[in-house]
């Protein structure tokens, strides 16, 4: 039985049964079940891999929505409804010790897939060797004839195959690697590509993310998808088509006007230097940074004066936002030059990108997801008005889709948009529409 947690569900009597149906429903499956973790990579892991096998066979993938609850929605009312399944693709998140190991019990994956370890949630776990452990309960989960896919350049994820019940693969760049990922290039506006070589075979990989970090989740997928059986000819092709997820590294080439990099759905402390080399190696006539809200980090806040030195080194200017804009420890010489932009909302920096743009420039949104920069970008394509500075809500602002309507007005616009949702379904009942 899967341990139950209070702040998730309580004594709840409807949460009770909808988990008991979803145990019905995961025991009666003939699906293959994997479940993703990782401390980045698993979301675009786990939705490169639901499109790979989307050619291979039936697939409900579970991304971004990682919790139990999710979990227990996906297995007792999507999936009922979605008829027959071959695969169901689960991306498992640890928000606190215990949450992936609750999950496992319920997944009972017959594949686990490990891209990496990083320090994450710090208040609740503290140290790696914790994350570690958390992560690896999604491996302990398998039984003997399940299969695990582990990253061979991470030790904390390598030895998670020590003392593993069942069969394990490994990928990286390491030469020990049962697959292994060599060639990789990406200096944006080139793509990245890689090729993925193993016993059987190899495959020269194509793909639309702008970073060569992309590497690590897109090999992730592409093994687990040859070790299911899926032809290496078209999990290259599918590869190649697969679109990066919204705010994580997606591209906007706007007419005229600036190129943005949106990476801006989570900032830990431990991405900032691989988003930063990103742009490093980009091609340009001028590159720009704009950082907001940093997370995962240890000690004092001095972290975002680090970044901001190393963001320096990269880009012709570096704005920073939100209330944590006046951390910079810039010198006054940085400021009184222009190397540095202290803007205290994501409107004042739309304003401020709006006056100073240059053609062809490439500019970097990087940020935690409360502040929601991607409205930076969205500012030039359409008519941004809700801008306030953080909205608190988890999903980005294209999921979201009220950008265009002010803030004060998304209650009065959504309960507009209900009622003009009834009046088309019901209103001939009152005589308000005529029935077709």
């Amino acid at each position: 039985m899967v341990k139950l947690r209070r702040h998730e569900i309580g004594n709840d009597l409807g949460w009770r049964l909808r988990r008991y149906r979803a145990e019905r429903a995961r025991a009666r499956s003939k699906a293959t079940f994997i479940g993703i973790t990782g401390s980045s990579g698993k979301s675009t892991a786990t939705s490169l891999l639901g499109h790979i096998l989307a050619s291979h066979g039936t697939v409900h993938t579970q991304v971004l929505a990682n919790t139990l609850k999710a979990l227990v929605r996906t297995l007792y009312k999507r999936m009922k409804r979605a008829g027959k399944v071959d695969y169901v693709v689960f991306e498992a998140g640890a928000f606190e010790p215990g949450s992936i190991r609750s999950m496992a019990q319920m997944l009972r994956p017959d594949v686990a897939v490990v891209t990496m370890v990083r320090l994450e949630h710090v208040t609740q776990f503290r140290t790696l060797d914790a994350v570690a452990q958390e992560k690896r309960a999604l491996v302990e989960a398998l039984s003997p004839g399940g299969l695990a896919i582990l990253n061979a350049d991470d030790p904390h994820v390598l030895d998670m195959a020590s003392g593993a019940r069942c069969r394990v693969a490994t990928f990286g760049q390491s030469e020990a690697a049962d697959y292994r990922v060599t060639d990789i290039h990406a200096a944006y506006p080139d793509l990245l590509r890689f090729s993925l070589r193993w016993r059987g075979g190899d495959i020269d990989m194509q793909t639309r993310f702008p970073g060569e970090h992309f590497w690590l989740p897109a090999a992730a997928a592409a093994v687990t998808a040859l070790e299911l059986g899926v032809p290496p000819e078209k999990i290259a092709a599918r590869t190649a088509s697969f679109e990066p997820l919204a705010n994580r590294c997606t591209v906007l080439v706007t007419d005229r006007g600036p190129q943005f990099i949106v990476d801006a759905a989570k900032a830990p402390w431990h991405s900032l230097n691989i988003a930063f080399e990103m742009m490093a190696k980009a091609k340009a006539v001028r590159k720009r940074i704009v950082v907001g809200q940093i997370s995962d980090y240890t000690g004092s806040s001095r972290k975002y004066g680090t970044a901001y030195g190393i963001a320096r080194d990269v880009a012709d200017e570096v704005i920073y936002t939100g209330d944590n804009a006046h951390r910079s420890r810039a010198s006054q010489a940085d400021r009184d030059s222009g190397r540095l932009i202290e803007l205290r909302t994501p409107k004042e920096v739309s304003d401020h990108i709006k006056q100073t743009a240059v053609p062809g420039e490439l500019i970097l949104l990087k940020s935690s997801g409360n502040l929601h920069l991607e409205r930076i970008a969205l500012a030039w394509t359409h008519d941004v008005r809700c801008w306030i500075p953080a909205c608190g809500k988890k999903e980005g602002c294209s999921t979201c889709g009220l950008y265009e309507v002010p803030f004060e007005e998304h209650k009065s616009f959504l309960a507009n948009r209900r009622l003009a949702r009834r009046r088309r379904r019901f209103g001939w009942l009152l005589g308000l529409t005529r029935r077709s």
